[in-house]
């Protein structure tokens, strides 16, 4: 008998009912520390006591109005966002794969009303992940996501990832815009070198393309920049934001250029609970806290000692790990054993991590996790190493 929650999802045996700062409290009173925050979503960790306040004060005067009036917890957050970054303007959603709905109908629909209609191709990158929606799929591509959803969305297309050269040769009348994560999550903990996006957004501006990146899971401060183009000094036309931004509370966005903007006139696009009261005033507090020049220096000390101690582990069990990948406090463990064998011996240390493809351990911890709780973890991790080595002799 199918369970009344749909089995989309082979879950762990685990049922957490607390959550404090980094650590998360399981049924039978075990505490775990967490290096999954809930796929890199608590950027502050659980129950912060900042964002608990913005929640509970805003749950106290208003809920939910709908986009047909102002809203000025979201115009609050707009603002906050435009002043921080590249763009002149937000929609907000609530969940990455919407933003990613968005962003493919504004590349799209900007080139209609610039009078090219047949510019609907967007070129994406193997590995990629952009959400579990009909262009999420299509725009990321992969068995593992499309089979048995046919007929795909159609206008995309996908290169090798890290192939930039290839994308000059990809591009024709009909390529609308390149779509890419500067590091990959799902993907394996795959960073995009800086020079090679930097090559990609000359190769989009030379060739009249939009780029649209997809910062869902490495933006809102997890490589230690705000968002993890800036390490490349480069700016898109779109970015997609969501996970982070609402520290735990559902919220996504899309943040644009007015030019790039410019078709997304009113009806064109919608959302009930989008940028709803309850969401922005939480994503303030998060905005207000990660988008400081004291945290981000702080994320990049702690992102360096978690990276030398996780060598350490590396270095100590050459036969289970391969290297450690990533930036910042979006860190992976490339495994040689089954990644998975290692998820699930730090779930018997108490450590949770989360697998992604490439055979990889992601490590994608609260951005205010302490250095003794870097240390804490790394020794769990290091039990949960011993364990799997021990089975393997």
């Amino acid at each position: 008998m199918i369970p009344s929650v749909l089995p989309t999802y082979n879950r762990a045996p685990l049922t957490f009912v607390k959550g404090e700062g980094a650590w998360m409290i399981e049924a039978d009173g075990r505490r775990f520390l967490d290096l999954g925050a809930g796929i890199a979503v608590n950027v502050l960790g659980h129950a912060n006591p900042v964002l608990v306040e913005a929640l509970t004060d805003q749950a106290n005067t208003l809920w939910h109005v709908s986009n047909l009036y102002n809203i000025s917890q979201q115009e609050a957050l707009a603002d906050k966002l435009v002043d921080a970054t590249f763009a002149d303007t937000v929609f907000f959603t609530n969940s990455g794969t919407e933003a990613c709905e968005l962003a493919v109908k504004m590349a799209r629909k900007y080139w209609y009303e610039k009078g090219q209609p047949e510019k609907v191709e967007i070129i994406g990158f193997d590995g990629a992940f952009h959400g579990r929606s009909s262009a999420g799929i299509a725009a990321a591509g992969g068995d593992k996501l499309t089979k048995g959803f046919g007929p795909l969305l159609p206008g995309f297309k996908h290169l090798t990832w890290g192939d930039v050269a290839a994308v000059n040769d990809a591009i024709t009348p009909e390529t609308a815009a390149v779509i890419v994560e500067p590091v990959q999550g799902e993907g394996g903990i795959r960073p995009m070198d800086d020079g090679d996006l930097q090559e990609l957004a000359h190769i989009c501006k030379e060739n009249d393309v939009l780029l649209i990146l997809d910062e869902v899971q490495c933006g809102v401060g997890r490589t230690g920049k705000l968002f993890a183009h800036e390490w490349a000094g480069v700016e898109p036309d779109i970015m997609m934001v969501a996970k982070g931004i609402g520290g735990g509370f559902p919220l996504g966005a899309v943040l644009a250029t007015e030019e790039a903007a410019s078709g997304m006139t009113a009806g064109t696009h919608g959302s009930t609970y989008g940028g709803n009261p309850l969401a922005c005033a939480v994503g303030c507090a998060v905005m207000d806290t990660v988008a400081t020049p004291a945290f981000l220096e702080d994320v990049n000390r702690k992102a360096g000692l978690f990276r030398q101690k996780l060598e350490g582990l590396v270095a100590t069990y050459p036969d289970l790990f391969e290297e450690v990948r990533g930036t910042g406090l979006m860190l992976g463990l490339k495994c040689y054993t089954a990644n998975m064998d290692v998820v699930n011996a730090g779930y018997d240390n108490q450590v949770v991590t989360v697998p992604a493809a490439d055979n990889v351990v992601r490590l994608l911890p609260p951005l205010n996790i302490t250095e003794d709780e870097i240390s804490e973890a790394v020794q769990r991790l290091e039990k949960a190493a011993a364990q799997v080595a021990a089975k393997q002799d």
